[in-house]
């Protein structure tokens, strides 16, 4: 039997076709516009069977006895206990003591209301994602300028510039689209200090020195400026702050700027005369810009180029998205007046979206290690694994370790797991039905169906949720029996139910596309126009234009000691076979570690007498890792790409035993975990 869903394995949310016998997933196949053979091919879909019924998935809750060992319990006992927690806290410390950390694998659109209502209705404002490393920090900086953060429209355009994404492993759909758009003539830019398998097809590549991004985009904005290849009349009609930006933009000439960024003035003068002459044009920004010190300020610098040239909203362009109006569920009015969150340094990021809240997970760090703003005692991680996933690894384990109390829900038993007092068991994407953010950020409207019952005594995330809501006397405010009529309540403002939705496998549209919306009813800002100058920006103390304060010294972690630490060390690679740690005890997907390796170039390999398959030990001042030398050219000399994510296979492989978190964006609170310097030598 055939059923149409969505696959959740990663954050791309593709609409899938699964077969079904007996009740047991047997495959899963994503649906694409493209004929099969020209299709890319997901490794993590095509082990989906693999995955679901692995014998590694948890089955039963588990409880951490008095010797320190698991042992299996009831739902029941186990709820009870997570509540009992919750309940102690909250008497002992108060309700602020609490905190719940989210990682990505949960999706963002439903189970985060969820999360956050039930913390908001406890009394704790400490509901965390890591949006500070991935994404929303992004999206904070596309809506400061244009009001929402934006849609490449791929497959109409006529040039594609990708920054910092390879949408090969991440998003296939995406990764289809530019290749078909390529096969039929558009032009295609790659940023990346990495030869990707997009930039291998590109047009351009300009392999950019790593955390350097906002420094060419200002560049690059500065030749658009002096050569007048902006849209004029768009720039004088829905634009403010042009000459802010242009007397700004005069710091950043390509002659000054193209050594500082490992690229020819002839380079960056090219992708400008491509990305400007060949329109419609899109930029599909990524994960590359995230993790970066200037990660704000790099990403207004590449909105600014989508304005500037007059592809905002336009069928081929950037589309300004049209969300479904959801009832917003998260109950924030009922937090306690006065209650701060621990990420009360970063206030703009906290309010800048209706539902994004709270994103800064290096504080939650903060505040048990160092108890500040106010100590954290209890913490509940879902669908995470910070102990491999966030900067400065050993004291994320010191941090997890003092704590009193620990609950992690996942399909799987990961490091962070291991730690726990309590785990409870997750179902998988294809066990249960819930509302995706990627469908409700824009129409249509789908809903990921469940297939399948969930394996053993697991769980779907929304009926862990609200059963613990019960027992923190919270019944009113989740009354709901099923996933469906909670979805219900949130879609009950359009008129339209969960029953409607899976009428419509394809996609429910609330409404049809429209483009240059801007013309009737403005841009969402303060102006109503595309800000160059965000007088919001101004008005907090941060600079109203990017880089009006020229671009920082230091970026990359560890700059001041690159005598000891030479090598500039780039955090990667993602893998389409895993989701950041997930799924590496899958057979079909580990395959033996390959590709756990340190990328090196070959005259790096020759002068420090390094052979493909050699251990290698790299070491910067927060500490070191071993793995195995592959000899590549992917990487430029003077620079090496390590395996990212094998920390959870084992902890000699965690990256983030490298990276720093002691400084941050401002703004938004990222650590500049993509590179650093480092040392690299040969084990003998």
């Amino acid at each position: 039997m055939k059923r149409h869903t969505i696959c959740r394995l990663c954050s791309s949310c593709c609409p899938v076709e699964v077969e079904i016998e007996d009740g047991r997933l047997v495959s899963a196949a994503r649906k694409s516009f493209l004929p099969r053979e020209k299709q890319l091919i997901c490794p993590k879909l095509k082990a989906a069977a693999e995955i679901t019924y692995s014998p590694h998935r948890l089955k039963t809750p588990l409880i951490r006895d008095d010797r320190g060992n698991f042992r299996e319990a009831s739902w029941e006992e186990a709820l009870d206990r997570v509540a009992d927690g919750f309940l102690h806290c909250k008497k002992t410390y108060g309700a602020r003591s609490v905190c719940w950390l989210r990682g990505m694998a949960a999706d963002w659109g439903a189970p985060w209301d969820y999360a956050n209502r039930l913390m908001n209705a406890f009394g704790s404002p400490n509901t965390i994602g890591n949006g500070s490393v991935c994404h929303v920090g992004r999206e904070m900086a596309h809506t400061l300028t244009y009001g929402a953060m934006t849609i490449p429209q791929v497959r109409k355009a006529r040039c594609i510039l990708v920054w910092g994404k390879n949408d090969r492993d991440t998003s296939p759909n995406i990764a289809e689209g530019i290749i078909w758009a390529k096969e039929n003539g558009a032009k295609l830019i790659v940023v990346d200090p990495v030869k990707t398998w997009l930039a291998g097809q590109a047009d351009l590549w300009l392999p950019i020195k790593p955390a350097h991004d906002g420094l060419l985009a200002m560049a690059m904005l500065h030749e658009i400026i002096t050569t007048r290849r902006y849209d004029e009349k768009f720039v004088r009609e829905w634009t403010v702050g042009f000459e802010a930006l242009k007397k700004v933009a005069e710091k950043f000439p390509i002659e000054k700027v193209a050594p500082e960024v490992w690229l020819q003035p002839d380079q960056i003068r090219r992708a400008v005369e491509l990305y400007t002459a060949h329109k419609p044009a899109c930029i599909v920004d990524g994960n590359g810009l995230d993790m970066q010190i200037t990660a704000f300020d790099a990403t207004r610098a590449v909105c600014l180029l989508r304005a500037l040239t007059g592809n905002l909203d336009r069928e081929g362009g950037d589309f300004i998205p049209q969300p479904v109006p959801l009832r917003n569920i998260q109950l924030k009015e009922r937090l306690p007046q006065g209650v701060e969150p621990i990420t009360r340094d970063y206030p703009l990021f906290n309010t800048f979206h209706d539902t994004w809240g709270r994103q800064v997970q290096s504080c939650v760090i903060d505040a048990v290690l160092d108890e500040k703003p106010y100590p954290i005692k209890m913490l509940v991680v879902q669908s995470g694994n910070p102990l491999v996933t966030l900067m400065d690894a050993g004291r994320v384990e010191k941090a997890l370790k003092k704590l009193e109390f620990l609950v992690t829900i996942d399909p799987f038993l990961n490091r962070t797991g291991r730690m726990a007092h309590v785990v409870l068991p997750a179902s998988l994407c294809f066990e249960k039905t819930q509302l995706n953010r990627a469908h409700i950020r824009n129409n249509p409207l789908m809903i990921q169906q469940q297939v399948i019952e969930p394996v053993g005594e697991s769980r779907p995330d929304w009926w862990i949720v609200f059963e613990l809501a019960r027992r923190l006397g919270l019944e009113r405010e989740f009354p709901w029996k099923t996933v469906e009529e909670a979805i219900d309540y949130q879609l009950e403002p359009l008129g339209v139910t969960t029953a409607m939705v899976k009428e419509n496998p394809e996609g429910f549209w609330v409404e049809k596309p429209v483009y240059e919306k801007y013309k009737q009813t403005g841009f969402k800002t303060p102006s109503g126009k595309v800000e160059f100058y965000s007088e919001r920006l101004a008005q907090a103390g941060f600079p109203a234009v990017p880089f009006a304060d020229g671009f920082p010294q230091g970026v990359i972690s560890y700059s001041d000691r690159s005598e000891r630490y030479p090598f500039v060390g780039i955090s990667g690679a993602r893998t389409s076979r895993f989701t950041h740690s997930q799924f590496r005890m899958i057979p079909s997907l580990v395959q033996d570690e390959k590709g756990c390796v340190v990328d090196i170039h070959p005259e790096d390999a020759q002068k420090i007498d390094v052979s493909a398959g050699d251990r290698v030990r790299v070491e910067t001042p927060r500490g070191c890792i071993v793995m195995k030398a592959h000899i590549s050219q992917v990487v430029r000399p003077g620079s090496i790409r390590i395996a990212w994510g094998w920390g959870e296979v084992n902890p000699e492989y965690n990256l983030n035993r490298l990276t720093d978190d002691d400084r941050r964006n401002p703004v938004i609170g990222t650590p500049s975990g993509r590179s650093f310097m480092c040392r690299i030598e040969k084990v003998v």
